[in-house]
C-alpha cells in the first residue's frame, strides 16, 4: 500500500505506474482517493475546529468563574456542552470516509522500482543470467512421476482416493530424498547466519490482507469455515506477520529468519497442467527466508538473497537460470521480484522453482511494521524468498539427477542426511 500523501502531492506518479502495470482499470481509483480525501480532511478540520472552539469556551468560562460571573457563563457552558456530540456526528462520517479511502488504497498497486523491465505478462520477463548447462541426455528422461512410481515413492492413486486431485503420497526413499532437501535447506541457511523458525500454519484475515493483495488472496487461500482463520500459502505470510504492529529499534535490523512449513494453495484454474504429477499441488513443504530491514538496505539484501538461491540449487546439480518479473507480473504489492527457474532436461525448458520480492514498505504500511530511528518512526521494507519449494525441487532433482537405468544420482550434499546412499535404485 503506498503512502497517501504522494496521491495528495502527485497523483500522476501513481496513475503512470498503475499504467506500466497494464491495469489502465484501476487509473479512475486515484481520482475517487483525491476527492474522498478532500472530503475526509475538510471533516477532520471540523472536529479540530470544533475542539479548538471548546478550548476557548473553556478558558472563557474558567475566567468568569473565577471572576466570580456565574451567571454570565452559563449560557457558554451551555455551548459547550454541545460541541461533543457536534464531533461525534462528524467523526462518524469522517470515519466512514476514511474506511472508503483504505479499501481502495489496498487495491492501489505498490510503485515499482525503476529497474523493473515494462511488460504485460510472464512471456515477458526478462532473462538476467544462466547458472550450471542445461543439458539433455541422449537416452530417455522420464517423467518425474512415473520414474517415482517406478522406485516405489510416489502414490497419487491412493491420494486421489482420500483427498482427492493435486494431493501425493511420498514414500520410502523418494520420501527421504524430500526431507533430506528441506533439511539440507534449513541448515543451509542456518550457516547464512539466518534464525530458524517454523511458523502456525493458520493467520487471520487482517495478516492475510496485510501481506497480499486481494486478487492472490481469493486465487490461494484457503478459509477455515466458521472462523477467522485461512491456511497460509507460504510460511512468508505469517514470518512477515509476526512483526504486526511492532516498532523496532535501529539497532535491532535486519531481522533475518529462516523458516520451514507446509503450504496449501487452491491453485485455482491450475489443473491440467503437468497434471500428471507433482508440479501443482494443493499442499508442499517449504523452506522460505524473509528480511525485515532499513529501506536503504533492502536492495542488497534482495541481491544476496537471489543469490543464495541460485546457490542452493547448484549445490543440487541443477542448472539455473535467474528471471526478471517484468512490470505486468508483479503483483500488487510488489516492487521488484526475481524467479529462479530449474533446467527441465524432459521439457527442454526451466521452470519455476522459486521467487525473491522486495515489497519495500508495501506490507509494513498495512501491518504497522515500523524501525525507530532516534529522530522518528518510519516504515521498514520487507523482504521474501524462496529456499526451496518441495516437491518442484524434488522434480528438478529427480530430471537432472536421472541415470540411463532410471536410477537417481543422490548429490553429495545429500548423502549424509540419506543415510549414506549415493543412488536410489529401482526395486525389484
Amino acid at each position: 500500500m503506498i503512502d497517501i500523501k504522494l496521491i495528495r502531492e502527485n497523483p500522476e506518479l501513481v496513475r503512470e505506474n498503475i499504467r506500466k502495470k497494464f491495469q489502465d482499470e484501476k487509473l479512475e481509483l486515484v481520482d475517487k482517493v483525491v476527492d474522498l480525501d478532500v472530503k475526509w480532511r475538510k471533516e477532520k478540520k471540523k472536529v479540530d475546529d470544533l475542539r479548538s472552539e471548546r478550548n476557548k469556551i473553556s478558558e472563557e468560562i474558567n475566567k468568569m468563574m473565577k471572576a466570580g460571573k456565574k451567571g454570565d457563563a452559563k449560557s457558554l457552558i451551555v455551548k459547550a456542552k454541545e460541541i461533543p456530540g457536534k464531533i461525534e456526528k462528524i467523526e462518524v462520517k469522517a470515519s466512514k470516509l476514511a474506511g472508503e479511502i483504505s479499501g481502495i488504497m489496498m487495491k492501489i498497486p505498490q510503485i515499482i522500482h525503476e529497474s523493473v523491465p515494462l511488460g504485460k505478462d510472464d512471456s515477458e520477463n526478462v532473462e538476467l543470467e544462466v547458472i550450471g548447462e542445461p543439458k539433455v541426455p541422449n537416452y530417455e528422461v522420464f517423467n518425474h512421476a512415473e520414474l517415482a512410481e517406478k522406485l516405489g515413492g510416489l502414490d497419487l492413486e491412493s491420494a486421489r482416493k482420500i483427498s482427492g486431485q493435486g494431493f501425493y503420497f511420498l514414500k520410502g526413499d523418494i520420501a527421504r530424498l524430500h526431507s533430506a532437501i528441506l533439511t539440507y535447506a534449513k541448515d543451509f541457511m542456518i550457516e547464512k547466519g539466518f534464525e530458524y523458525c517454523i511458523p502456525p500454519y493458520m493467520i487471520r484475515s487482517d495478516v492475510v490482507t496485510g501481506v497480499m493483495s486481494f486478487a492472490e488472496m481469493d486465487a490461494m487461500m484457503y478459509r477455515i469455515e466458521g472462523e477467522d482463520l485461512y491456511m497460509i500459502g507460504t510460511s512468508e505470510h505469517a514470518m512477515i506477520g509476526m512483526y504486526k504492529d511492532e516498532t523496532l529499534k535501529k539497532g535491532d535490523v535486519p531481522q533475518t529468519v529462516t523458516s520451514y512449513s507446509a503450504c496449501f494453495r487452491k491453485e485455482k484454474g491450475a489443473h491440467g497442467i503437468e497434471e500428471k504429477g507433482l508440479y501443482r499441488v494443493h499442499q508442499f513443504e517449504k523452506q522460505e527466508m524473509i528480511v525485515v530491514c532499513e529501506p536503504e538496505d533492502s536492495y542488497n539484501w534482495y541481491d544476496k538473497m537471489l543469490n543464495y538461491t541460485v546457490e542452493f540449487f547448484r549445490d543440487l546439480d541443477i542448472p539455473v537460470r535467474k528471471l526478471e518479473c517484468c512490470s505486468g507480473d508483479l503483483a500488487d504489492l510488489k516492487s521488484k521480484s526475481a524467479d529462479v527457474e530449474a533446467w527441465s532436461p524432459r521439457q527442454k525448458k526451466y521452470f519455476e522453482v522459486g521467487s525473491c520480492t522486495n515489497m519495500e514498505d508495501a506490507q509494513a504500511r498495512r501491518l504497522g511494521i515500523k524501525i525507530n530511528g532516534g529522530q522518528g518512526n518510519y516504515f521498514a521494507h520487507t523482504l521474501n524468498n524462496t529456499v526451496v519449494a518441495s516437491p518442484r525441487a524434488l522434480i528438478a532433482l529427480m530430471e537432472n539427477n536421472q541415470q540411463k537405468d532410471g536410477s537417481i544420482k543422490i548429490p553429495k550434499v545429500l548423502q549424509s542426511y540419506m543415510g549414506g546412499l549415493k543412488i536410489i535404485k529401482t526395486k525389484k
